[in-house]
C-alpha cells in the first residue's frame, strides 16, 4: 500500500493534514479569512468528509476544529453546528458525485481571482508553471452569486467532468486530488502560475505563447514528478512546526 495514499492514514493524520493546509493558505496570502472552504473524504465512498466550521479564520483551525460531515446527511443544515450554506452545498453534491475528488480546496487566491475576473480566464502557457494547466482545467463562464443551493452545485459538478481543477469564472479557483498534499502543491503551483500570467498582462506587451506541442509536453512532464507534491508539503509542514505546531491539535 502506498504510504502517501489516504487509505494508509488514520483520520488524525489526515485532521493534522487539512490543518496544516488551512495554515499555509494563510500564510502564503491564498485566504478569505473566515470564508473560503477546504474538505477531505475519510470514508472509502467519499462521502464522509472533513471540513472548516463556519467563520474560522484559516491562520487559527486546529485538526480538532474540523468538521465530520457525510453527503447523505439530509439533516446537517439544520444541526447547530452547521456549516457554510455554500461550502456544504459545493463540497458535500462534489463528494458525493465524485469520488476520486477526495481533497478539495476552494480559495479566492489574490492572482488566480484576478484572472478568474477576465473575460478570457483561460491561463496561457506562457512558462513552465503556467503549462502545467494546459487544457487541463474546467472554465466556468457563468457565476451566478453564492453557489448555496443544490442546482447550482452539481452545474459546477458536470462542467467539472472528468477534469480536477476549475477556474471559477468572477468567483476564484477550485482544485481536487487524491490528498491534500497533492491538492495543496496544485494549488500552490496554480496560484504562482496565475501571479506570473497576470504580471506578465501588466506589462501591455505580447505574450510570447508557447507552442500546443512544447505546452502539452510540459504539463505532461509534470505529472511525472508524482513523488514532489509529498516533498513539498512535508517540507511546508516543517516550517509551519517551527513557528507554530498547534494546527495538529
Amino acid at each position: 500500500m502506498n504510504i502517501h495514499q489516504p487509505e494508509a492514514m488514520s483520520e488524525t493524520q489526515l485532521r493534522i493534514d487539512l490543518a496544516a493546509a488551512f495554515r499555509l493558505a494563510a500564510e502564503l496570502d491564498m485566504h478569505e479569512a473566515v470564508a473560503n472552504h477546504f474538505s477531505l473524504a475519510v470514508s472509502a465512498d467519499g462521502k464522509t468528509f472533513l471540513m472548516n466550521p463556519r467563520w474560522k479564520h484559516f491562520s487559527r483551525i486546529k485538526a480538532s476544529d474540523l468538521l465530520l460531515l457525510n453527503a447523505d446527511d439530509k439533516t446537517t443544515m439544520h444541526q447547530p453546528d452547521a456549516p457554510d450554506p455554500s461550502a456544504w452545498a459545493i463540497h458535500g453534491t462534489m463528494h458525493a458525485q465524485l469520488p476520486q475528488a477526495r481533497c478539495i480546496l476552494h480559495v479566492h487566491s489574490p492572482y488566480a481571482t484576478a484572472l478568474a475576473c477576465l473575460a478570457d480566464p483561460d491561463i496561457k502557457p506562457v512558462d513552465q508553471n503556467t503549462a502545467r494547466y494546459f487544457n487541463r482545467m474546467a472554465i466556468d463562464l457563468h457565476y451566478g452569486g453564492i453557489a448555496d443551493d443544490p442546482d447550482e452545485a452539481g452545474r459546477l459538478v458536470r462542467l467539472m467532468g472528468n477534469k480536477s481543477r476549475m477556474m471559477m469564472g468572477n468567483h476564484g479557483v477550485l482544485v481536487t486530488a487524491p490528498t491534500v498534499a497533492e491538492a495543496f502543491d496544485d494549488l500552490y503551483y496554480l496560484e504562482r502560475a496565475c501571479k506570473t500570467l497576470v504580471l506578465a498582462y501588466s506589462t501591455g506587451r505580447p505574450l510570447n505563447v508557447l507552442s500546443d506541442d512544447i505546452a502539452e509536453r510540459t504539463a505532461k512532464d509534470w505529472e511525472d514528478y508524482k513523488d514532489s507534491p509529498f516533498a513539498h508539503f512535508e517540507e511546508m509542514k516543517k516550517i509551519l512546526d517551527a513557528k507554530d505546531g498547534s494546527y495538529r491539535d
